[in-house]
């Protein structure tokens, strides 16, 4: 790890730390205060609503109780009874039920389909019998119930507060209840407050801790500027020069081949073509095995001015890139590259040897790949001369691949990470679009001011190589 990646963690940890803790400890404390303040008013609220049910409740007995106390159990006077029971509702869902001990409903004013109806099986949707657990309250002397209960004015399922009591005289039970959406809702919108409380605190201190990491980040950069710069600049440099050597040493290499090399298997070629002639003069047949010498001179002759051409084009150092890629897209077009057309658009400028180097051995490289891969049937070669950068695009029909996928396998895409490290080099920039049966596209391309800068460089090194 460098220097200044450790001074900067020794600044930022024990402020991140720091900041964590304490919104740790922020986050603990208000989701503690939103527990009690949620428990505080739900309590208070439901102490309420009892009040209110009990009141209810008395007071529909206080209207009750003279006919119970009256002594007759008649039916008229058990109808009345209901009847005045019937009269007291309050609000839409506000009303009072009876049932008799053993969970048959007597009286329902919201839902007089179940009237008459043994209720004491009833399940609610979570598996509880609201019915017998009103009846066990009743007739434990009266009381509280929490329940689930179909809301007459909606028909959906709700949470009910009741109360109930017990008439022992007629065996009845006499209740009624609220339901808890207002309770519910106050304390939901209560929890949301506090869960949004804490959310913005957690941020500011989130933002805090961004700003104070933007300030340490900065104040390292501030510092250590000028020396990354030169430490980027020599890097620059020194891959440069590494490219250009093993140009050097291709261009060696092929003036070698080609002065070299070719040079003997041209003598031996004509040699043989000579002894060939002399026979044929003297009317003698020529053995076969002197043609197919001269057939594998030939063979070997065209390999190596191909691989003495692939390993430094003479074009393109003499009529630049443009040149040098009709040419390549020709040769490769003789192949088994299908059919290639190179089209170069905008007003074409001389480039930096390095920028043709690149561009040149981006296209040698790709149609490489499209000969294994691709089984492409047309491919087009576009250089683009353009007032913000040059561009090339190399474009095929064939099956395209993963690209994410062979990024990720280190035996595959060594061709493409080669180009990127090419271009990343010079300061450009290399793309892929590509999918699976939907062809292939590559474009690299280098800014003017990439372009410049280069020029300006390859000034400053011829000057200092003469001095």
């Amino acid at each position: 790890m460098r220097l200044k990646a450790k001074l900067l963690l020794l600044a930022a940890v024990p402020l991140l730390l720091s900041l964590a803790l304490i919104a740790a400890a922020v986050a603990v404390q208000q989701r503690q205060l939103a527990r009690g303040e949620h428990a505080l008013v739900e309590g208070g609220l439901v102490t309420a609503r009892r009040a209110e049910l009990r009141n209810y409740v008395d007071l529909a007995l206080s209207m009750v109780q003279p006919l119970v106390d009256s002594g007759k159990d008649d039916e008229a006077t058990r109808q009345e009874a209901m009847r005045l029971l019937a009269s007291l509702d309050y609000g839409s869902d506000g009303y009072f039920f009876v049932y008799d001990l053993h969970g048959k409903l007597l009286m329902h004013p919201r839902q007089p389909d179940l009237v008459g109806m043994d209720l004491s099986g009833l399940r609610d949707p979570l598996g509880g019998a609201p019915i017998q657990d009103l009846l066990a309250r009743a007739r434990a002397g009266g009381g509280y119930v929490d329940y689930l209960w179909r809301r007459p004015s909606t028909g959906q399922v709700a949470r009910k507060l009741g109360y109930v009591v017990e008439i022992p005289r007629w065996g009845w039970m006499v209740g009624t209840g609220l339901y808890r959406d207002d309770i519910d809702a106050a304390t939901s919108q209560l929890d949301a407050q506090a869960s949004s409380n804490i959310t913005t605190t957690l941020l500011w201190i989130g933002a805090i801790a961004c700003c104070g990491l933007g300030l340490i980040s900065a104040s390292g950069i501030w510092l250590n500027l000028s020396e990354h710069r030169v430490a980027d600049a020599k890097l620059q440099l020194l891959a440069r020069q590494v490219v250009q050597f093993q140009e050097d040493e291709r261009a060696h290499l092929a003036r070698e081949l080609h002065d070299g090399a070719t040079q003997t298997m041209v003598s031996a070629k004509l040699q043989v073509e000579s002894a060939i002639e002399q026979l044929e003069r003297e009317h003698r047949a020529a053995p076969p095995a002197l043609a197919r010498v001269l057939s594998a001179l030939r063979e070997s002759l065209n390999e190596v001015r191909r691989i003495s051409h692939r390993l430094r084009p003479a074009m393109l150092d003499e009529l630049g890139l443009p040149a040098a890629l009709e040419l390549l897209g020709r040769e490769a077009g003789d192949g088994e590259h299908g059919r290639i057309d190179v089209h170069i658009a905008g007003e074409p400028c001389e480039l930096p040897d390095e920028i043709k180097t690149a561009l040149f051995r981006v296209s040698q490289e790709a149609l490489t790949n499209i000969a294994k891969h691709a089984q492409a049937r047309h491919i087009r070669i576009e250089l683009d001369y353009a007032a913000e950068r040059v561009e090339l695009r190399i474009a095929d029909d064939g099956r395209g691949f993963d690209f994410a996928r062979s990024q990720q396998d280190a035996t595959r895409g060594i061709g493409l990470r080669n180009m990127r490290e090419r271009l990343a080099s010079i300061g450009g920039d290399f793309k892929v679009r590509t999918a699976p049966g939907a062809g292939t596209t590559l474009v690299a391309s280098v800014a003017r001011a990439s372009i410049l800068r280069l020029q300006g460089s390859a000034v400053a090194m011829t000057a200092t190589a003469r001095d």
